[in-house]
């Protein structure tokens, strides 16, 4: 199982981008991190469910493979609005269904309401004010609870005992769009 995360293309990838090799004097499995390139690795999704899912399962491998990541508090995840209102010359990102209704009661029921399905619907500019540019971006910074509550609900909604599983979706059935 270990040589197959390896020969994931993305894995790789990942691996080579931040200079990580496996292999320490202690363990021959454990991911070396001696020649870590960057200090702030952000994980970037979409601010939707399936986004969410893909961060889960990146701070799972994080978490799994290259814990002291995580540990020395190098792991972010970007947070981008899933929202933009606009009324006038008055406009705001939204990370929330409260903020959206904060600017309407605040601008008027004539506001614009802007969602956005992913990050590819964002101009550049949006992009950059909101999720990329260090002064205007919100970053999360990942620590080892993060990490092993995902581990836990990655390997709950992954594992083969169907009941922790079925009663985890109907919990939160209600936080999932399926309609968009």
């Amino acid at each position: 199982m270990e040589h197959k995360i390896l020969d994931n293309e993305e894995i790789s990838n990942l691996f080579r981008a931040l200079r990580v090799t496996i292999g320490t004097e202690e363990d021959p499995k454990e991911a070396n991190l001696s020649k870590l390139a960057y200090h702030k690795i952000i994980i970037m999704t979409d601010a939707d469910v399936d986004g969410a899912h893909i961060a889960t399962l990146l701070m799972t491998f994080f978490f799994r493979r290259m814990r002291p990541i995580i540990e020395k508090g190098y792991l972010y995840l970007a947070t981008p609005p899933l929202y933009k209102c606009k009324r006038g010359k008055a406009e705001e990102y939204c990370w929330t269904d409260q903020q959206v209704q904060r600017f309407i009661d605040e601008h008027g029921k004539a506001t614009t309401v802007q969602r956005y399905k992913g990050l590819g619907e964002m101009s550049a500019a949006e992009l950059r004010d909101t999720t990329m540019s260090p002064e205007g971006r919100m970053l999360k910074q990942v620590n080892i609870s993060d990490a092993a509550d995902a581990d836990r609900i990655f390997s709950m909604l992954m594992g083969e005992d169907v009941g922790p599983r079925r009663d985890f979706i109907e919990a939160n059935a209600n936080y999932a769009n399926i309609d968009a």
